[in-house]
């Protein structure tokens, strides 16, 4: 805007008017007749001292620009004085960093103490009764806890209920019923673990050989025993040398490697399973063999997490530890012995104990093994078919190598 330049005032060099408090005459305006500075001030030179009116101008009345008789000093002549007018609709602060426009008064927020129940807190202004109201955030919520090993515990709780329902019912049902639970697992086993390998390694195992031998595997083991589940490992691992044939031969040797380990370790292991259930205690021994590997696991955990302070391996699982391995291996005696007494036709209670304890070292054994697989790939789980475990082959990790010793210490202790 344009300058505006100060009005010097109806009163300022009029004759009979003397200049405001503090100041002297302006620039040629002698002091008024009759008239006498302002209190506190000593007359101009060669102006008459009225002692009267000065005690009556303090007795009677204050002192100040808003009288009449006390306006400011003009300015000098030719200069021009300019007027800033700040916005009237300026009711926000400051921009952070900046002071607040000179003279404007600051009216802060109503403390928290004096605030209503429910009320929004206040962005200050600089006019009062213009404060901004401001929602309220909402208070932090804590982060969930997370289980350990990163799982749900409820899905997993569920899952295995489930499982257990299914294998039971199978078992107790229609006998088997429960071979072809095993078959359904040794091929999605066996397809989780190819496809693993694929993914991360560029491995392509053959995977139709391997399902079908495995199945044929499974079935030799249950109706025609050991030696014919033997033989059709064999002829399975001669299906994957022929179906790698078929493509080109680079990493023809590291394929079929790869094949011949996984026919092992997923169906062949998975035999013994069937061979249990072949028995006329099949039932009862397949309950023995889960129940003792189960406590190994649960035994382990739970011990590990309240007393567990040695690493067992710490570069290859770094949670299990020496304490848990203890629990583990007692719990699975206890059940052992337990039930080797109660359910198995001839057996006693210390046979219990030494299977139990076995078991309990080769399903480590075998946990351990599956995260050698695992951390060699990269990944945390097989698979993700089981909410809360994982793949089937997390699964049958500490079942799979389990089964073999289970199934020659009871052929041992009461026969096949």
């Amino acid at each position: 805007m344009p300058p505006v330049p100060a009005d010097p005032g109806p009163h300022s060099g009029a004759p009979g008017q003397y200049s405001g408090p503090g100041r002297p005459p302006g620039p040629g305006q002698p002091p008024t007749p009759g008239r006498h500075a302002a209190p506190g001030r000593p007359p101009a030179p060669g102006g008459p001292v009225d002692p009267a009116a000065d005690r009556a101008r303090e007795a009677g009345r204050p002192g100040g620009p808003m009288f009449r008789d006390e306006q400011p000093e003009p300015a000098p002549p030719g200069v021009t004085e300019t007027v800033v007018l700040r916005a009237i609709t300026d009711d926000v602060p400051s921009a952070p960093g900046r002071p607040p426009h000179p003279g404007a008064p600051v009216h802060p927020a109503p403390p928290q103490s004096h605030r209503a129940a429910g009320q929004p807190p206040f962005v200050p202004s600089f006019h009062p009764g213009q404060e901004t109201p401001v929602a309220a955030q909402p208070a932090p919520q804590p982060e969930p806890r997370k289980q350990r090993g990163g799982r749900n515990l409820q899905a997993a709780i569920g899952v295995g209920v489930g499982l257990g329902a299914v294998i039971v019912a199978s078992l107790f049902v229609v006998k088997a019923l429960f071979l072809f639970v095993v078959m359904a697992a040794v091929a999605v086993g066996s397809w989780e673990l190819t496809t693993r390998l694929a993914e991360r390694k560029q491995i392509k195992a053959p995977l139709v050989p391997l399902v079908v031998g495995g199945v044929a595997m499974v079935a030799c083991g249950y109706w025609a025993g050991a030696q014919w589940a033997a033989a059709a490992l064999a002829l399975t691992g001669l299906a994957v040398m022929v179906w790698r044939m078929a493509q080109p031969p680079e990493n023809y040797l590291r394929d079929i490697t790869a094949g011949v380990f996984t026919a092992f370790y997923v169906p062949f292991l998975a035999t013994f399973v069937a061979m249990m259930l072949a028995a006329d205690d099949g039932p009862q021994r397949i309950v023995l063999f889960l129940i003792v590997t189960i406590c190994s696991d649960t035994g382990a955990y739970a011990v590990g997490y309240k007393f567990g302070r040695t690493k067992l391996a710490p570069t290859i699982s770094p949670g299990k530890t020496r304490e848990g391995l203890a629990g583990g291996i007692g719990l699975s005696m206890l059940a052992g012995a337990v039930l080797m007494q109660l359910i198995i036709d001839g057996g006693s209670w210390w046979q219990g104990l030494i299977l139990g304890g076995c078991a309990a070292v080769t399903a480590t054994l075998g946990d351990l093994g599956e995260s050698m697989i695992k951390r060699d790939l990269g990944i945390k789980d097989m698979g993700t078919l089981l909410p809360g475990h994982g793949g089937i082959m997390d699964r049958l990790d500490s079942l799979l190598p389990t089964a073999p010793v289970v199934w020659l210490l009871l052929a041992a202790f009461v026969g096949s």
